[in-house]
């Protein structure tokens, strides 16, 4: 078969997609674009807001008119949280969360019999973590390491403990295995993933074995629960050379009330300890977070405390949402829902704050020299990211996969812009 990708959501759902493109290329199926003509479209799905669903409606029905006789396939956590959903999609087969190699069989079987199915699990069964193969597919820069799987938190605004099901590890000598396997492949950088990445175990361990197995790739972490951030793992991990500093910590809000009602797990002063004890350890760290407002019963003064906060945290990057409702979840029903605009507004105003720091981050790095992982041509100019996430654009021949020193100059929007110091051997520049 032909068979086409397309992903939603996070990178956990990255890490899955480049698993099942393996399992199938694996198999004897090819890979083609997702905008083009397939035998089989999948549709890795994502629920964390009702826009992620709204997309995933969307993704299917393009799929669906852009080849009628072709199989559509969704998978992820949208099916598997809401299968009611996937009635009038004119569907062929419905997965959810777990099981990937059986999805792959699943695929086949459907390909041959030309009848739908559904083929969902109980996610509050499952106990042990599934083995995929590590890595991605030939020409890619960055491989994700997913060493994690679900969720026992049940903050009050969100299913994904319903879609995940609970905690799973990926054993440490399974993650060092895998990330020698990854760094074997020639990727430059692994991301270590999971759906709460803070509960595998001790993961000073963690980081720890990884960065030894991959010493000449580039490991970032994924996002972090703040009370992962202590004096201890600080004083671990900035020993390491390979550690990207760039940490994404989970706020959602920055005012206690706010908080208390989230059933985070977390307050404002604690959260801010985190950040401290980062900025002490680590050199100018990359420092990024979520952020929802508008959650029910938030007041305008409550709101003003979250900017007043974020402010005073200066992240380098953050992504801002307006509350979703999530159907089943306790803040569904708690009162003070408001307004889509009044959540707009405050997402806007948010989204404005947070640009003005972004532009800030970027611009404390004109005139120095960074590392730049290079992934991508675009427009002429070459792309790619330093240790701290920073998006660098240059003009030179063929970088892919290279890491090389530029000199950055200036900011121009979302991208710094430099010029290479050493020019590859390999390269016309």
């Amino acid at each position: 078969m032909r068979i086409a990708f397309y992903t939603l959501g996070c990178k956990v759902n990255q890490y899955e997609t480049q698993a099942l493109e393996q399992l199938f290329t694996q198999r004897g199926h090819t890979l083609v674009p997702f905008d083009g003509e397939a035998d089989a479209y999948v549709i890795n799905t994502c629920t964390v807001t009702a826009i992620s669903d709204k997309k995933s409606r969307q993704t299917v029905r393009q799929a669906r008119k852009r080849a009628p006789a072709a199989l559509v396939a969704v998978c992820g956590c949208y099916p598997q949280t809401h299968p009611q959903d996937m009635d009038g999609l004119s569907v062929d087969l419905v997965a959810g969360t777990g099981d990937r190699q059986k999805f792959v069989e699943l695929l086949e079987q459907t390909w041959t019999d030309r009848r739908p199915v559904t083929a969902l699990d109980d996610a509050f069964s499952r106990r042990e973590f599934e083995l995929l193969p590590p890595g991605g597919l030939e020409g890619r820069t960055r491989a994700m390491l997913k060493v994690e799987d679900g969720c026992v938190n049940f903050c009050s605004y969100c299913a994904i403990p319903y879609a995940r099901g609970p905690v799973r590890s990926l054993p440490l000598e399974e993650a060092v295995r895998q990330a020698r396997e990854i760094q074997a492949k020639g990727y430059r950088e692994l991301v270590l993933t999971g759906i709460e990445l803070s509960s595998w175990g001790n993961l000073p361990d963690l980081i720890e074995a990884v960065c030894a197995a991959a010493p000449d790739c580039r490991v970032r972490l994924g996002s972090l629960e703040p009370r992962t951030i202590t004096e201890a793992f600080c004083a671990r991990t900035a020993r390491l050379p390979n550690l990207c500093p760039h940490f994404h910590l989970s706020l959602q809000s920055g005012c206690d009330t706010v908080l208390a009602r989230m059933r985070r797990k977390y307050d404002s002063a604690r959260y801010y300890e985190s950040v401290t004890l980062l900025r002490d350890r680590f050199d100018t760290p990359a420092i990024t977070t979520d952020l929802i407002v508008g959650f029910p019963g938030e007041t305008e003064e409550e709101f003003q405390q979250t900017l007043d906060f974020i402010r005073k945290c200066g992240f380098s990057a953050m992504h801002v949402f307006p509350y979703s409702k999530r159907p089943g979840t306790p803040a569904a029903d708690m009162p003070g829902q408001l307004v889509k605009a009044e959540k707009e507004r405050r997402a806007a105003l948010a989204g404005e704050l947070a640009r003005e720091m972004e532009q800030a981050y970027l611009s404390s790095f004109c005139g120095t020299i960074e590392d730049v992982l290079f992934e991508e041509q675009k427009d002429g100019l070459w792309r790619g990211h330093t240790t701290r996430y920073l998006a660098v654009e240059t003009a030179a021949g063929d970088l892919h996969n290279q890491i090389l020193p530029v000199r950055l100059e200036e900011v121009r929007g979302d991208f710094l812009t430099g010029t290479l110091i050493k020019r590859p051997e390999s390269a016309d520049v």
